[in-house]
């Protein structure tokens, strides 16, 4: 049956014989949701038009309703009515016996780490920016230079000199199109300049060891422990070190002092460089966040930033802090590519920023993320779990399981429950991965949208018990 009249769309429902009809509501409004033909956000109709529509009684849709949004499929928003929740679609994940069931089945769980909640995402705020961009000069929407407009330069260079501590002015700064970009085109500059060798974090995030590799740098393992990196394993020539030292990824940790100044020190005594990657450095919970090491020495310490952790990864929107030796090199790269991000995104952030509206936002979901981290703590020494590795801070944890075989039984039983998630071994994190090292889940508590935060909590903990 066609329903029409939800914001001037139809949409096709099947709801089966006439017994059973609610149950066929849930299903049908599932598969909607699941297949893409509903797409997050869109209102649907009320239930007492939408039972009219169907000939259904509106007792069973409004029961139908309630274990959607129970289930995440739905969200009831306060004075909008329903709209269709933040669910992945179309995936299909095997039960021990083979039969295919929806991945949605259990709720579609996604703990994978490295994303926000993107339900939260400060939209009047951003649409407010952009409405400001573009009623303002038409001259901003020309061609403008590959670091970035000088409006969002110089706002991002007081944002990082006020919340990181670092050393800045936003002649310093280059605007990317995300961290991902920003490494690549600084591995090519580097790899320009002479260099054929970076070091990276083990275990660390693989895909900026693919990144690295496509430059023609040949990574080198800094082997991680409680007290970060270990710069004692960077080569004796010129090269690059990319760490993570206010939050390790995905240990936890934090770069000790003495390790800090040793991996600058080296970077003085070879001619290299350290690119500080700050993907989330806002995020500390127990204590004031632990400053930027780039003041330590803004001639040899890329800072790099962006908002994929704080707004959306889909913004692609990003930057870097450039000692003087590598700016002309870096503009090069990005002129010989045409690595420019759009300028109403720039004019947009610089706008957030200027207003306060980026801080409130961080503000607002670092008590968010603080209680999520909080609550995963409480629920595992209810089932007699370790509590997570690390300190307290950014959007995942560290959840030690033993062996890698074990990671792996515990990665596939959640994927046959509906449930994603990430492992040392399964997600690629060891440069070299071998059966005797440890295994562990890396959990994004921060990627579920709010509504789905507890069922999320709930299924995680079944599943670890």
């Amino acid at each position: 049956m066609s329903v029409g009249n939800v914001r001037g769309l139809d949409l096709h429902l099947d709801v089966g014989p006439v017994r059973g009809r609610g149950r066929a509501l849930e299903d049908a409004l599932r598969d909607a949701v699941r297949s893409g033909r509903l797409t997050p956000g869109t209102r649907l109709p009320g239930t007492r038009s939408l039972a009219a529509d169907l000939g259904l009684s509106r007792g069973t849709v409004v029961q139908a309703f309630s274990q959607l949004v129970a289930e995440g499929w739905l969200v009831g928003v306060a004075g909008s009515g329903t709209v269709v929740g933040t669910v992945p679609s179309g995936s299909v994940t095997p039960e021990p016996d083979g039969r295919p069931v929806p991945a949605g089945t259990r709720a579609g769980i996604d703990l994978r780490p490295g994303r926000p909640d993107l339900s939260a995402f400060p939209r009047t705020p951003w649409a407010g920016a952009v409405r400001r961009a573009l009623a303002g000069s038409a001259a901003s929407l020309d061609y403008v230079e590959p670091g970035g407009l000088p409006e969002l330069r110089a706002a991002v260079a007081e944002h990082v000199a006020r919340t990181r501590g670092v050393r800045a002015d936003g002649n310093a700064v280059v605007v990317t199109a995300g961290f991902t970009q920003g490494l690549a085109l600084l591995a090519r500059a580097v790899h320009r300049l002479g260099m054929r060798h970076a070091g990276a974090e083990d275990p660390g995030f693989a895909r900026h060891r693919e990144v690295l590799t496509a430059a023609g740098l040949t990574p080198v393992a800094l082997p991680v422990d409680d007290a970060g990196a270990d710069a004692a394993a960077l080569p004796e020539d010129p090269a690059l070190a990319l760490l993570t030292p206010a939050h390790q990824h995905p240990y936890g940790v934090v770069l000790a002092p003495a390790r800090r100044a040793a991996v600058v020190e080296w970077a003085r005594r070879c001619d290299g460089f350290v690119v500080e990657d700050d993907y989330d450095g806002e995020f500390r919970y127990d204590r004031q966040p632990v400053g930027a090491m780039q003041p330590l020495d803004p001639d040899r310490v890329v800072f790099a930033g962006s908002v994929s952790k704080t707004l959306a990864p889909g913004m692609r929107l990003g930057w870097l802090v450039v000692p003087r030796a590598l700016r002309a090199p870096l503009e090069a790269e990005m002129r010989a590519l045409g690595a420019w991000v759009p300028a109403i995104d720039q004019l947009a952030l610089a706008d957030l920023l200027r207003r306060g509206e980026y801080d409130r936002h961080v503000r607002r979901m670092r008590l968010a993320y603080r209680g999520r981290r909080q609550e995963l703590g409480a629920r595992l020494a209810a089932i007699g779990a370790p509590p997570p590795a690390g300190v307290a801070a950014g959007l995942h944890a560290l959840l030690p399981v033993g062996s890698a075989e074990r990671e792996r039984r515990t990665v596939d039983a959640a994927e046959r429950a509906g449930v994603r998630l990430h492992g040392l071994h399964t997600g690629g994190y060891w440069h070299r991965p071998a059966p005797d090292r440890p295994g562990a889940l890396v959990i994004g508590y921060a990627t579920p949208p709010g509504h789905a935060w507890r069922r999320a909590l709930d299924a995680l903990t079944e599943l670890l018990r």
